[in-house]
Order: C-alpha cells, then structure tokens, then sequence
C-alpha cells in the first residue's frame, strides 16, 4: 500500500510499481548499496521517485545480459537524470555486448514507441533482423529492446498507445516467420503456448519461431489458453512434449495448474517451462532457460535423442 506521503512508497509498491520482487530490493540495497529507503519509526523502508527509477534500470540492465554487480557499480558510479519527452528517466549507460561480440542499440523500439511512430518500429524490426540470424536478433537484441520499452512504459516515456504500437509490430513480424518454416514430415511435435491469463506472449512465440526453424512440428496456441484446452489439444495431437510459458510472476499458479492437470492424464509426457519465471513452477517441470536460442536447441537435441513410438 502506498503511503500517504506524495511520491513515498512502501516496499510492497515498489515492488508493485518497478516490477522487482521486494526480496530482491532488500538484496540489492544491502549487497550493492544501490539505493538507500527512508525509514519510519517502525523500520520499515520508504522509497521516493529518484529509487525507483534508479531500480528499474538496474533491472533494465540486468535483463540486458548485466551482472547485478557491475550495473549496481555503474548505476552508482554515473546515474543522472535527462529529459525525454517532458518525462525524466535515468541516463542510459551504452548495452554490454551480446555473446556474440556485437554491440546492440537497445533503446530503438522504445523511442519509436514514445514517437507512436509506426515507420520507425517497422524500420528498427527490419534493420535487426537483416544484421543477423533469427535466434541472435532475438536473444541479444529483441528481448532486451521489449524490456526497454517495458522500463520506458513504466517511467511514462511510453504511452500504452505506444506499448500496444510495438508489440502488435513484433507479433506481426514472430507470427510471419513461424508461417513461413516447412517442416517436414514425420518429425517429433510440441505443443507451446501461455496459461489461462497469461497474455505476455512474444517470448513464447519467439521460442516456436526458433523450435520450428530446427525442424520440430510446432503447434502453437497463443496467450490465454485454459486448462480444459489444453488437455484436448494433447489428447488429440498427442504431442511429444509440452512447453508452457510462464513470463511473470504473476502467471506461475495458472501454469501450476495447467501442469497438474496435463500430468494426471498424460502422466509421461515431457512439461517444458520458459520465461522469467519458469524456475518458480517446479512440479517437476524442466525449466528450459533464459535464452531463445540455446533453450530451443536443448528441447530438439532431447527429442531427437528419445525413443520413438
């Protein structure tokens, strides 16, 4: 709850307001210094504007490929705050380079969507992905783009209008190229797609972009999807697993659900979890980790390696 003092908030807000567990504002305050909370009498901490927003670009840059260490450390070392569209944000610090050595710019969704500029969108979409290969623009540059216009939304940088702008944008362009793979015949199927009220669905659709390009009959069933449907889509594709996607906190008991009920009537089948909170879901899931790329290769090398029926 927010206090009654304007601009002051309690832990839970903060943690409400930047996205960021509250336990892992505690470790960031105590293990890098990175912002320091009034206190009220009681002890419990108060957090103004200026440490929020210094909290959601650490997150922004940890999301990015950063150790929390070295973006507390520059955080500390060079935070200052410029004007962007009438709105203040923290200065961004130039984007570490990816695995593959190259430098990506991070920040070019995020100002197309504060411009609601349609052209810019489509031009940032087209010069990422002829620069490189489906599954490094996704990694090194897509992902943590989407984040940076997740951080500018929730400083006021972007509008919803925006927000809304670029991820129709990218949805369009996912949905294309996982039209455009023919896979062929006789090979292992996976069934992918969000929980019930889970709507973050443009990692998930990435990651069966990238599954179908290694030759594996992907079926993809989109955000939202309730329990019911996907035990009668197994029994009726009999699928070789099953990926569910699990993008926030927020999603980890619709997945629990979900998986509860695929194992009681499909007890062998493989349950595949990705996303920001896949390791939260448990229930003897296999999280498949936190890139596109190495995620999708794992799952085709294991179905290629199981025995088939």
């Amino acid at each position: 709850m927010r206090t009654s003092l304007s601009g002051v908030y309690t832990i839970g807000h903060a943690a409400q307001l930047t996205g960021v567990p509250a336990a892992t504002l505690r470790v960031w305050e105590r293990r890098y210094g990175l912002v320091h909370p009034q206190r009220t009498e009681g002890g419990y901490r108060l957090y103004d504007d200026h440490a929020l927003q210094v909290v959601r670009a650490m997150s922004s840059l940890v999301a990015a490929g950063w150790s929390p260490q070295t973006a507390a450390a520059h955080l500390l070392g060079e935070a200052q705050a410029l004007p962007v569209d009438g709105h203040r944000r923290l200065a961004a610090a130039p984007p570490p380079a990816g695995p593959s050595g190259r430098t990506w710019d991070t920040t070019a969704l995020a100002q197309a969507a504060a411009d609601l500029d349609r052209e810019a969108v489509a031009a940032a979409l087209d010069t990422a992905f002829a620069g490189a290969g489906f599954e490094q623009v996704v990694d090194e540059w897509l992902m943590p783009s989407l984040e940076t216009v997740g951080t500018w939304w929730r400083d006021g940088v972007v509008d919803v209008a925006g927000e809304h702008l670029v991820s129709a944008a990218v949805q369009r362009r996912l949905g294309a190229a996982l039209d455009a793979v023919i896979v062929p015949v006789h090979r292992p199927r996976v069934a992918v797609g969000l929980a019930r009220g889970a709507l973050h669905e443009l990692g998930v659709l990435a990651f069966a972009v990238a599954l179908r390009r290694l030759g594996v009959d992907v079926v993809y069933l989109g955000a939202d999807l309730p329990v019911p449907s996907w035990v009668g889509l197994v029994g009726a594709r009999s699928p070789a697993a099953v990926v569910i996607g699990a993008p926030m906190g927020m999603d980890v008991v619709a997945v629990r659900e979900t998986v509860e009920a695929l194992r009681a009537a499909h007890p062998e089948l493989p349950l595949c979890v990705g996303g920001s909170a896949q390791d939260d879901v448990g229930h003897g899931t296999r999280p498949l980790g936190h890139t596109i790329q190495a995620a999708s290769q794992a799952l085709a090398a294991a179905l290629d390696e199981a025995p088939r029926h």
